[in-house]
């Protein structure tokens, strides 16, 4: 992976630029050390690592506006960080970079019942937010597989999703305004606490636009009240194929669970021993889950299991208490921690037509086998969101580029079939390079237009998304 050469003259001008943000932030807050920004080279795609010019932790809004305002004037490029949690390089650096870290902005700052929204800052994890309502029965509907660490500002950046996101929506679906601060530091408001704003919908190119466009302090989320009941069933299959058939046909009925989640067999074992969860011998596995009135969970689940018997499942099994239906969820959330056991493993992101998973699936066996790898599969069925996951040896040399290859023509597939590059994860560094696949030139430069209105120095998260030979004569272009 191709990365900018760094600036010399920002490098060279390093012990001044620490000097003007240490004069606008707390002594704590502005990390130059080198043993200290060891932390901040890389997020969770640790095959790339690079560390930063400098890290800055402010604790406020005011705070970014004076960092990001010193920065500006300095042309040094700033990389947004929420908690690291990036699957798709989103927060790596570069070495002329400033790392802006928000872990400091987690405040509730509001909540409104009544008009069920909560008003937080970004640095808040996604888990919290539900924890900061739920005594008073209402939660977050967003729910990642990283939910205990990630931030709010990161959902945002990458539009994440989660394994509720077929009923509820993705991040996009729940943000309902931001405070966002822009490289020359000029705070904005966005939205707001109401259900849509007048004008043009900015809140819709800042959810997913990857730390592209500013830096997201606060957010106003969308909070619902708890359903009255909510259950799952297991259903166990002998092929991910059949599998993935039957969740078409869930799909086609026109029932609309809360959750359908996929694993295969690699999956299903790395996580029932991490888990407990008493998953059965099978090949592919889904998790059904339906909310409502117990006359409603019955009727969803009957309707449910019919469409499953026609798939001559291997097990077909209710949820029978609260105690089992929480371990069949401890399973599904642990894992990609889970798989960690059976080796390295890169984690992809692409989404399809849900009618095209049974195709998909045997396709992604095959280039598995073409390329001597083995691919585990754990994702998003109800939508479609992919997250196939390609084991290697990261101490064999060239395993990492064979499996980043047979990564890259999967999403290459999921593109072919009708689907794109990326479902919550975000582009980042990762799928950089297949942006061409998906757009055209035309496509790409009319992306690259709005950047250049947010942040026409292109200061903001360098080499992330666009291609570099397609950005190359934008960045740097206001210096």
């Amino acid at each position: 992976m191709q990365m900018p050469e760094p600036n010399a003259d920002i490098l060279s001008r390093k012990a001044r630029v620490v000097e003007r943000l240490s004069a606008v932030l707390p002594e704590d807050a502005v990390i130059h050390e080198d043993h200290e920004l060891k932390a901040y080279e890389c997020d969770a795609l640790t095959a790339y690592a690079c560390p930063p010019l400098a890290a800055i932790l402010p604790g406020s809004t005011e705070e970014v506006a004076a960092a990001l305002r010193i920065c500006h004037e300095e042309r040094v490029p700033v990389v947004p960080r929420g908690s690291g949690t990036s699957l798709a390089g989103g927060a790596l650096p570069t070495a002329d970079s400033v790392i802006l870290g928000v872990a400091r902005l987690n405040e509730v700052i509001e909540t409104n019942y009544p008009d069920r929204y909560i008003r937080v800052q970004t640095g808040r994890t996604n888990l919290s937010v539900t924890g900061a309502v739920e005594e008073d029965d209402f939660f977050y509907a967003p729910d990642p597989s990283s939910q205990l660490a990630c931030a709010i500002a990161g959902n945002i950046a990458m539009n994440s999703g989660g394994a509720h996101c077929l009923k509820y929506g993705v991040t996009t679906n729940n943000l309902l305004g931001v405070t966002m601060v822009q490289m020359d530091g000029t705070v904005v408001e966005i939205g707001g606490a109401h259900l849509d704003a007048a004008g043009y919908d900015l809140l819709g190119v800042i959810c997913g636009s990857e730390g592209q466009l500013g830096v997201v302090t606060e957010a106003t989320l969308r909070i619902l009240r708890k359903p009255e009941g909510a259950r799952p069933v297991l259903m166990g299959f002998a092929s991910s194929e059949v599998a993935g058939a039957c969740v078409s046909d869930i799909i086609k009925a026109g029932v609309l669970p809360v959750a359908i989640e996929f694993m295969d067999r690699p999956c299903i074992r790395a996580t029932d021993d991490f888990s407990g969860a008493g998953y059965p011998d099978c090949e592919a596995l889904l998790i059904v889950e339906v909310e409502g009135s117990d006359g409603e969970i019955d009727e969803q689940i009957g309707l449910i299991s019919q469409i499953a018997r026609r798939h001559d499942p291997v097990e077909l099994r209710e949820a029978a208490d609260a105690d089992e239906a929480g371990r069949i969820w401890l399973g599904r959330k642990s894992a990609f921690g889970a798989m960690g056991q059976l080796g390295d493993y890169i984690c992809l992101d692409g989404t399809i037509p849900v009618s095209e998973l049974p195709t998909v699936l045997n396709r992604i066996g095959a280039l598995a086998e073409s390329y001597g790898l083995r691919v585990a599969n754990v994702f998003h069925a109800g939508d479609g969101n992919m997250h196939p996951l390609i084991l290697f040896d990261a101490n064999t040399p060239g395993q990492l580029e064979t499996a980043e290859a047979l990564g890259a023509d999967i999403l290459r597939l999921c593109v072919e079939v009708g689907g794109c590059l990326t479902g919550e994860h975000g582009v980042g560094v990762e799928k950089r390079d297949l942006m061409s696949h998906q757009f055209t030139a035309e496509d790409l430069e009319a992306q690259m237009r709005v950047k250049d209105v947010f942040d026409p120095a292109w200061l903001l998260n360098p080499a992330k998304v666009f291609p570099l030979e397609s950005s190359r004569g934008r960045r740097g272009m206001a210096a």
